[in-house]
């Protein structure tokens, strides 16, 4: 028997541009598969520059499942461009409904010190941190944490920057770490104290209907390197080899997701994302870092595992329940367009009514 489906057109955009998108190929074809079989129009746009999205702007589509959050303006600046165009707030100005969150929450999400600087200002816990800034050299006496510590850059992803030397236990080690992240990535780094307990992954899903939140933690647990750590690391991502486990002691479940849900809504985000957390010495848990727009790819991300481990939710139910979030945002923006016609312009209202604009 042949589904009927929705009469929705829904873009998905995603960049081929050197660390721009959020979404692999292979992640777009999937969630292109699965909205396909619900959506009378489905397409993929290769957003590489605002004139690419000014493409997708003009033609008008329901939904933007996004898959990237920002073009540079000056490519040569890339990554590093202050002046970058972010592609929620040009939707959100245009009426226009999107996937996920919304620019200032992105914001937050790709500067790792500004999110925990965020999540500090609301009263959670995460480690003590500070930027080292590219060229700039380090002053030994100047140093305002006591080693171990955990090095990393400032805005990068999939754990790009983490290896076996983002653990530094003395002064030229941590030196030379910032080093490589300048040298290899053009990165500022944040240095923050080293926690040494357990790391959970906790993914954030709302519920289009009752609007609650679903708090989904596992527990990622990566081999140990050479020096005894587990670490996940770029290597540990790219190849999936961590394990991922459903999170059954109620006592740290309960820890973890509430310190998860906070982040999140400190952070200003919504609809769905994840939240990375690990545990001190003492077992309290700390926000590491927050992933707005994480890896939808079936059995690889850890927000796709938190979803079937903690609800049973399937890979096509998952991208559908994002897609449903966005479209609900598209209804409410039709409801308010009218609205505003109705009070400007009150002698039209029959009018409208007549072809239907009020139709749910």
């Amino acid at each position: 028997m042949s589904m009927t489906k929705v009469n929705k057109h829904i873009e998905i955009v995603r960049s081929t541009g050197y660390g721009l998108s959020s979404m692999s190929q292979a992640s777009c074809d999937a969630i292109f598969d699965v909205l396909c079989k619900h959506y009378t129009s489905v397409g993929i746009t290769i957003v590489n520059d605002l004139s690419d999205f000014k493409a997708v702007i003009n033609r008008r589509p329901d939904l933007v499942f996004l898959g990237m959050k920002f073009v540079p303006v000056d490519h040569a600046l890339g990554l590093a461009d202050p002046a970058k165009a972010w592609i929620a707030d040009y939707l959100d100005k245009r009426g226009i409904a999107y996937t996920g969150s919304d620019r200032m929450a992105h914001e937050f999400g790709v500067n790792k010190p500004l999110s925990k600087q965020r999540v500090l200002d609301a009263g959670l816990n995460t480690s003590k941190f500070y930027v080292a800034r590219q060229n700039h050299p380090q002053v030994r006496d100047d140093m305002p944490l006591a080693f171990p510590l955990f090095i990393k850059p400032t805005s990068r992803g999939g754990g790009a920057g983490i290896d076996d030397n983002s653990v530094a236990n003395n002064f030229v080690e941590m030196e030379s770490k910032i080093l490589s992240i300048a040298t290899r990535l053009k990165s500022d780094s944040l240095v923050e104290e080293y926690l040494p307990g357990r790391e959970f992954s906790v993914g954030v899903l709302k519920d289009e209907y009752s609007g609650e939140f679903s708090v989904m933690p596992i527990e990622l647990i990566a081999q140990p390197n050479k020096q005894g750590i587990r670490l996940l690391s770029a290597q540990i991502k790219s190849s999936n080899t961590e394990r991922a486990l459903e999170v059954t002691d109620e006592i740290i479940k309960t820890k973890v997701t509430a310190l998860a849900i906070n982040a999140f809504h400190a952070l200003g985000a919504r609809d769905y994302g994840r939240i990375d957390i690990r545990m001190d010495s003492a077992g309290t848990p700390h926000f590491l870092e927050a992933n707005l727009m994480p890896n939808l790819f079936s059995g690889y991300g850890s927000f796709p595992k938190a979803c079937v481990l903690n609800m049973g939710l399937d890979y096509e139910s998952m991208v559908l329940r994002i897609a449903g979030l966005g479209l609900a945002r598209s209804t409410d923006m039709i409801d308010e367009e009218f609205e505003r016609n109705r009070l400007i312009v009150p002698a039209l209202e029959p009018a409208f009514e007549t072809v239907g604009l009020t139709a749910s």
